[in-house]
């Protein structure tokens, strides 16, 4: 967008020439407008998978398929808001996973 030097009106193009509305200043050619933007790449995201068990913090827990003592757990809520989260374990030894409602 450019602006009249006289008046500070918005100039508006015409056929052959850019003008202002105002005070009728007029400038040969039409208005050439550039713009550019610099992008950045966004910072990785790790992402963390059922696969990915080994991220998740152990505790003691004996797991009901091989009697195991450590597993692997995390918390999420699959009820209504007001009610307790979920407890999920998957057992280091043999990845059966069961969960523990509070």
């Amino acid at each position: 967008m450019q602006f009249c030097p006289k008046c500070g009106c918005v100039l508006i193009e015409d056929k052959k020439e850019t003008k202002c509305p105002r005070c009728h200043y007029k400038t040969k050619g039409r208005i050439k407008i550039l713009s550019s933007e610099k992008l950045q790449k966004a910072p990785d995201i790790g992402v963390i998978s059922d696969k990915d068990t080994d991220v998740f913090p152990v505790t003691n827990a004996i797991c009901p398929k091989c009697n195991n003592k450590e597993a692997y757990f995390w918390t999420s809520q699959t009820r209504a808001g007001d009610e307790a989260e979920t407890k999920f374990f998957r057992c280091t030894k043999c990845k059966h996973t069961w969960r523990e409602y509070r």
